[in-house]
């Protein structure tokens, strides 16, 4: 082994060796228990973030503990095609070096330039998922895209739409104005924004007032270029203000159409004036009411958002209608949205009905790939029927087919699918799965899997021209069928039958609806067993927390807080870290705030931590379910504690290699009583270990292998054997090489799944030192299970007492400012068992604490050498009280002025934080993490004030 542990030299050479050899593929022995994790496919387009790592490493971490089981695991890894944002990157691309647009190219050569992309830059994430050590099967790497999968998505387009489970219907959606397509709710993004209320009155028709004798109502908007579409108000049916007008008609100003007024709850009494305006084809809650009352929907915008020459008309369900003019004023035609706003505020003002205008908090939806508004629009699209697909999917659930972990978040799935809403599934974007369906000229639409079959099942002759759809599907619909589309369906392969349904999902609660709920209901209703019963996709649902900045902030590129994987495993410069983050920035005063806040908080850079330090930190941190305030001084820690595992790995190779460590048969060995210790303390380990990954704990099995190493192993056994090692006889240093080697290599094994790197390099080392251990790697060894029969339960306790005896004298030196090199004489008032104790580690005792002599006293002795006790600092041992005669070791006037000085320069820290505590300023705009680190801070001071008075005291009574 190296001097020094230096993760750069070990990592990707150990990475590639794994590959090549083949060790993250399935063993193939059907006879052995299968286990099997499948990837959430990251975009092809994307690059590992933080979220991913802290996924990966729980993957990681599960599949390669099942491996070392014995099982036949898969982790199934691939890549998800990404519509907007994969056609987005080429189409920036190809203006910035071509300087065309998509349409120059035409849809086929545009699909062929974006496979081109994919080919040459499209494997970046995947490059970074080896940095991180995932023991994926490459050689079973898919992509959403792939033949494979696209004939799966095709087939459960075609047997939905055969169960009439897919229809096309015209319903509202979010629309992104820019991108020209429909997307998801997961991909709007709500910002806070400034705005008004606008109140304006609108005029009752056939000469109604109201219960005050006016001949108008007020309603409030914050988007009054609807105006133009409006068809009803809705009102409370218990207001008292309103109850008469029920039935009524408003003449809608600038259009003069005449419109219901409707009782609906939606009609909030104490909101506003109590009347809202209702337009269901421009917003989700207006749709929702228009459908109650039967109102038709007005579509006034272009797909650019822009005011419509002409309206268009159609019934709730979306068939076209007559019951309204299509005019619209020709002021407005034409005209930008928001410019549209100001100009029919301008008219309703010339006409005399603008009321008031209020300031107003909105909350305003954002295309998070557009970046502009979107606009909820009127427009064809495909949906599926997600109810009848819902109710075995919650059942599931609810009979434990599935686990959630943690098991609150069932109640997020059961709040969505119990309230489902059919699921619409059409882009209109060129990348992607295109929609199976055709068109004649009629417009009669045929749904197959090709052309010809189309023709053939519809008897239609080669004169009927057919037009495909030009929409693809929703990128969630093709990722809906990830665990059984990757593993050969529709075919019944091997892979299906062995691997499915998979063990666990690894998954963020922010997507349960969008991918975790759409795959259980997918599989459900297309992946039967032999018994015809529905397969669900996955035993267990494991969601984890996001990972947030050091101040609990989510991170994002707007604000600069964003932290790279890589980054931290490989290091970066300071001027590096600034022009990633700030360099592309358009709005040069917040690029300049960011700049500045990284020299700050990274004025060194960020130096390279390496992979195994990264994962172990991420596991540490890996509490089910709750967010995570990412801590670099962790990363640090526990990059010091894989040095730490390197260094006492050499210890124990130093003093191994080369000698006798009694593996011969005939080998005479003498155990000592740390040697039994940590065989015992080994067994507790492996059994909590095992205990919280089956728990899906791994900050638990994290800090259990964190409490064994360093604070066991390394800082106890390690120094308990230095004694033996030099002055103990033959057979008791034979036995303490067995047992330094031995518990080594085990140790390695039991914190492999979560350090790769590291343990596989030490083991290296030390396999051939170990009798019976045979292999390439330990990631095919066995993982450490618990062994009651190693537990020597006398042994843990004796040697707690010696740790305890030896911790005291330890203390007591550096309470009392007494040298390490200061040989003690001690007391000890012990009854017989912990005089058996320490007769029995003499030696040790005296050699770890630096101890002269040892002195036993019975529990009511008050003299000792026929003198009375001398003043002494004291501490308990177990049941024994330990004394350390002080007359001599410390200048007690100079101590006491030590402590002082020491007290004063405590209680100025304690003032300081409390005058930052007392202000209200800072409490006020401090995040709330600094503000707790401060009270944190208060209150050790003020313990250690109370230590130093007590001390004060003792040596003040010498």
């Amino acid at each position: 082994m190296e001097k020094t542990y230096n993760p750069t030299s070990i990592e990707q050479a150990l990475y590639q060796r794994w590959e090549e050899a083949g060790y993250f593929k399935p063993h193939g022995d059907t006879s052995k228990q299968a286990y099997s994790i499948v990837i959430p496919p990251p975009n092809v387009t994307g690059s590992l973030h933080m979220g991913h790592a802290f996924q990966d490493t729980i993957m990681d971490t599960f599949i390669r503990c099942e491996r070392m089981k014995g099982k036949n695991t898969l982790w199934q890894v691939g890549t998800d095609h990404a519509g907007i944002a994969t056609q987005m990157v080429v189409e920036r691309k190809i203006a910035a070096e071509e300087n065309k647009t998509k349409h120059d190219y035409g849809r086929e050569a545009f699909i062929d330039k974006i496979w081109e992309w994919k080919a040459e830059s499209g494997g970046n994430i995947t490059r970074q998922l080896r940095r991180l050590g995932a023991s994926v099967d490459w050689e079973r790497e898919r992509f959403t895209m792939d033949d494979g999968l696209s004939n799966a998505t095709k087939e459960v387009f075609v047997r939905l739409y055969e169960d009439d489970l897919i229809y096309r219907g015209k319903r509202l959606v979010n629309w992104d104005p820019k991108l020209h397509t429909a997307i998801s709710d997961l991909e709007v993004e709500n910002k806070d924004k400034k705005g008004f209320m606008w109140h304006f009155r609108y005029p009752l028709a056939n000469g109604v007032k109201t219960a005050d004798g006016k001949d108008y109502i007020v309603v409030a908007t914050t988007r009054p270029e609807t105006v133009l579409g409006d068809t009803g108000v809705a009102v409370n049916p218990e207001d008292p203000r309103y109850k008469d007008l029920i039935g009524k008609e408003i003449l809608l100003p600038l259009v003069n159409r005449l419109i219901p007024i409707v009782a609906d709850e939606h009609a909030d009494m104490e909101k506003g004036t109590g009347c809202v305006k209702i337009t269901p084809a421009h917003d989700f809650n207006d749709y929702e009411v228009g459908k109650r009352h039967q109102l038709p929907m007005i579509n006034i915008l272009t797909l650019n958002a822009d005011i419509r020459d002409n309206a268009e008309v159609f019934t709730t369900t979306g068939e076209p209608s007559d019951v309204y003019s299509t005019e619209l004023p020709g002021q407005f035609k034409g005209m930008e949205r928001f410019a549209a706003r100001k100009a029919v505020v301008a008219e309703l003002d010339a006409l005399g009905l603008l009321e008031e205008i209020k300031d107003h908090d909105l909350t305003v939806p954002y295309g998070d790939r557009g970046g502009v508004v979107i606009e909820p629009m009127l427009t064809d699209q495909w949906y599926v029927r997600t109810a009848p697909l819902a109710a075995p999917a919650v059942k599931a659930v609810e009979d434990g087919e599935i686990q959630f972990v943690p098991k609150q978040y069932e109640n997020m799935y059961f709040a969505w699918m119990r309230d489902v809403q059919d699921w619409c599934i059409s882009r209109q974007l060129w990348w992607g799965h295109r929609i199976p369906a055709w068109y004649d000229n009629d417009g009669n639409v045929y749904v197959g899997r090709d052309e010809d079959e189309v023709r053939a099942q519809n008897n239609l002759a080669p004169v009927v021209v057919l037009r495909q759809d030009d929409d693809v599907l929703d990128t969630w619909f093709s990722s809906a069928l990830w665990t059984f589309g990757t593993m050969g369906w529709p075919e019944k392969t091997q892979d299906l039958s062995t691997f499915h349904p998979t063990d666990v999902l690894v998954s963020g609660f922010d997507i349960i609806f969008f991918w975790v709920a759409r795959m259980i209901m997918m599989t459900m209703h297309f992946v039967k067993d032999e018994d015809g019963k529905s397969q669900v996709p996955f035993k267990t649902v494991y969601m984890t927390g996001l990972i947030r900045d050091e101040n609990g902030d989510k991170m994002s590129k707007s604000k600069g807080n964003v932290l790279d994987p890589i980054d931290m495993i490989d290091g970066i410069g300071l001027e590096e870290l600034v022009e990633k983050r700030c360099g592309n920035m358009m709005q040069p005063k917040l690029a300049a705030k960011i700049e500045k806040a990284t020299r700050k908080t990274f004025e060194n850079g960020i130096e390279p931590y390496g992979t195994d330090a990264l994962r172990f930190t991420l596991a540490a941190m890996a509490s089910t379910g709750r967010d995570i305030n990412w801590d670099m001084k962790r990363l640090e820690g526990y990059r010091n504690f894989c040095n730490k595992l390197w260094n006492a790995s050499r210890y124990v190779l130093m003093n191994t290699e080369d000698q006798d460590c009694g593996f011969a048969p005939d080998a005479e060995l003498e155990y000592s009583l740390a040697d039994r210790w940590i065989e015992s303390q080994f067994e507790l380990a492996a059994k909590d270990f095992n205990t919280h990954i089956e728990n899906f704990r791994l900050d638990m099995a994290a800090n259990t292998l964190y409490e064994f190493i360093w604070n066991q192993f390394c800082d106890w056994y390690l120094e308990l054997t230095k004694p033996i090692l030099w002055k103990g006889t033959e057979a008791k240093q034979r036995a303490t090489r067995r047992t330094l080697i031995t518990v080594l290599e085990k140790t390695l094994r039991l914190a492999h799944p979560v350090l790769p790197f590291i343990t596989e390099s030490i083991w290296q080392s030390v396999k051939p030192l170990v009798d019976g251990v045979e292999g390439d790697t330990i990631m095919t060894q066995a993982l450490p299970q618990f062994n009651a029969d190693n537990l020597d339960e006398t042994a843990v306790a004796d040697i707690e007492w010696v740790k305890q005896f030896i911790t005291c004298i330890r203390n007591l030196r550096a309470e009392y400012d007494i040298a390490p090199s200061v040989a003690l004489s001690v007391m000890l008032k012990a009854d017989a068992t912990d005089t058996a104790r320490l007769q029995a580690n003499l030696n040790v005792l005296s050699s770890l604490a630096k101890l002269e002599e040892i002195k036993v006293l019975a529990e009511g002795d008050t003299q000792v050498d026929g003198k009375d006790i001398p003043a002494c600092a004291t501490a308990l041992v177990g049941k024994s009280t330990l004394m350390i005669p002080m007359a001599g070791l410390i200048d007690k006037d100079a101590e006491l002025a030590r402590l002082d000085k020491e007290s004063v320069r405590i209680q100025g820290e304690i003032k300081r934080i409390e005058g930052k505590l007392n202000n209200q300023g800072f409490v006020a705009k401090a995040p709330e993490a600094v503000v707790a680190a401060e009270r944190g801070k208060l209150e050790g001071y003020q313990d250690t004030l109370v230590k130093l008075e007590e001390q004060k005291a003792t040596i003040a009574a010498l």
